[in-house]
C-alpha cells in the first residue's frame, strides 16, 4: 500500500486530539476511534492507514518507514533519540520534564554523585553528562515518585503535570529539564517521496491549531 499515508498513534488523549484535527480536514477516523482488537485501521477513501502502537514504539515505526507520520510526546522522542523530522508542535498534552525530590536535596545534586530514579535513562544520562555530573540511574516504569520516598533514589526525573502527586509525597520540583507536548513527526524518506500529500496534512493540521487558538478565550 505504497500509495497510502500511514500514521502511527498510541491510544489515548494524543490520538483523540489528533483524530479531531484530521476529521476537520475531511478524514474519516471512525475506524481508529473504535478499533476493537484491530491494530491497523483505514480511511480508504482518502488513502490513510492508521496503526495503533505503544507510545514508546511510535518513533521506531516512523524511523523504519513502516509509518510515514506519527504523533508522540516530546519526552518519548528525546528518549528514543531517532533521526526523525519534527514537523509540527501540536501543543496538546503539554507538561514538563523535571527533576524532583525533597527540598533538602537541592545542594546534593549540585555537588555529589547521586541516584536518579526514572523511566527516561537516556535523557537522564545526557542531561547530567552535559553538566559533567556523575549519577547512578535506577530505571523504573511506574510510581517513580516512590524512589526518594523509600530511599531507592535521591531524586527522580519524570513528567510533571499538576504536581499534585509530588506534593502528596512531600516532593518538589528541583530543576526543569524541558517542556513537553505532542509532536507530529515524519519519516525522512517519506517527506521526499510523499511530500505533496504529507505537506497537505501538515498545513491542514497547522491551520486547525491556529483556528483553535483564535477561538480560545484569552
Amino acid at each position: 500500500m505504497s500509495d497510502f499515508i500511514t500514521i502511527a498513534l498510541a491510544k489515548g488523549r494524543l490520538a483523540d486530539e489528533t483524530f479531531g484535527l484530521l476529521e476537520a480536514l475531511g478524514i474519516d477516523c471512525s475506524e481508529p476511534r473504535n478499533p476493537g482488537r484491530q491494530l491497523v485501521l483505514y480511511d480508504r477513501a482518502n488513502s490513510i492507514r492508521f496503526i495503533l502502537v505503544k507510545p514508546s514504539d511510535v518513533p521506531t515505526y516512523v524511523d523504519h518507514g513502516v509509518a510515514d507520520l506519527g504523533v508522540v510526546g516530546k519526552d518519548t522522542l528525546l528518549e528514543a533519540g531517532r533521526p526523525l523530522y519534527e514537523v509540527l508542535d501540536l501543543g496538546f498534552g503539554r507538561c514538563r520534564l523535571c527533576v524532583a525530590g525533597y527540598p533538602s536535596q537541592t545542594a546534593s545534586i549540585r555537588h555529589a554523585t547521586f541516584r536518579v530514579a526514572t523511566k527516561y535513562p537516556s535523557i537522564a544520562r545526557n542531561y547530567w553528562e552535559a553538566q559533567g555530573k556523575p549519577i547512578e540511574i535506577i530505571e523504573l516504569h511506574g510510581s517513580v515518585e516512590l524512589g526518594p520516598v523509600i530511599g531507592l533514589s535521591d531524586v527522580i526525573l519524570d513528567i510533571v503535570e499538576s504536581g499534585s502527586t509530588l506534593r502528596a509525597n512531600g516532593l518538589v520540583v528541583l530543576e526543569e529539564v524541558c517542556e513537553v507536548s505532542a509532536q507530529l513527526v515524519c519519516n525522512r524518506v517519506s517527506l521526499k517521496t510523499k511530500r505533496e500529500r504529507i505537506q497537505w496534512l501538515i498545513d491542514g493540521m497547522e491551520r486547525q491549531l491556529a483556528e483553535r487558538e483564535r477561538r480560545s478565550p484569552q
